[in-house]
């Protein structure tokens, strides 16, 4: 509301898909975010839960139907991960976007609104030499070759409640009978390949095959 205070009308966006299974984007939460404001004796001019909102033009032509309702708000409010809002910030590129959600991690639903970040998006996926475990994301040191000497009955010392990533890792190739990988050293990890800011142009590498 600090952040607010110089504003009198908003336009709330949220987002169908992530927000939405978090439970921070929903309908429930814009209604909830526009008694909110209103409580405030602030206006929310409209409201739009778009199917995927860091999809910058589905969003934006989903937006067409509200533009009277968009053009008088004095600032946009988006309920969604930071990719969303900065979707918006293209979208609105003359008035204040503020983002109600910290956004955390890339994770997996493991039961409905539980997830679990298993995925650093680093760009150099190592997956196939640990067995599918990610050591990176699940080791709190991101460890290449563990475990460390820290780890206690197939626990982090980090916390009790996680789980050691290369006991698992260990366990799991031991299953299915991968052992001889396990035993092998992983080089150093190339970290340029996750340099930011990143893009990527698909339609361009399409173009370059043909």
């Amino acid at each position: 509301m600090e952040k607010l205070k110089n504003y009198r009308s908003f336009f709330l966006i949220g987002c169908s898909e992530c927000a939405s299974l978090c439970g921070t984007g929903g309908d429930p939460e814009l209604a909830s975010m526009k008694e909110a404001i209103e409580a405030e004796g602030k206006t929310v001019t409209g409201t739009l839960l778009p199917k995927t909102g860091c999809q910058t033009l589905g969003t934006k032509i989903e937006l067409k139907k509200d533009k009277e309702a968009c053009a008088a708000a004095d600032a946009i409010i988006v309920m969604s991960c930071g990719a969303g809002t900065q979707s918006a910030v293209e979208i609105f590129p003359d008035k204040p976007v503020f983002p109600s959600n910290d956004s955390l991690f890339l994770g997996n639903m493991t039961r409905f609104q539980i997830f679990d970040e298993r995925c650093s998006l680093c760009g150099e996926c190592i997956l196939d030499q640990t067995g599918g475990i990610c050591p990176v994301t699940g080791c709190p040191k991101g460890l290449l070759n563990g475990p460390c000497g820290g780890t206690d009955n197939g626990k982090c010392e980090v916390s009790p409640d996680i789980e050691c990533a290369w006991v698992r890792i260990y366990e799991r190739m031991k299953k299915t009978d991968q052992l001889e990988d396990f035993k092998k050293t992983l080089e150093p990890k190339d970290w340029s390949a996750s340099r930011k800011p990143a893009t990527l142009n698909t339609r361009q590498k399409k173009e370059e095959k043909k």
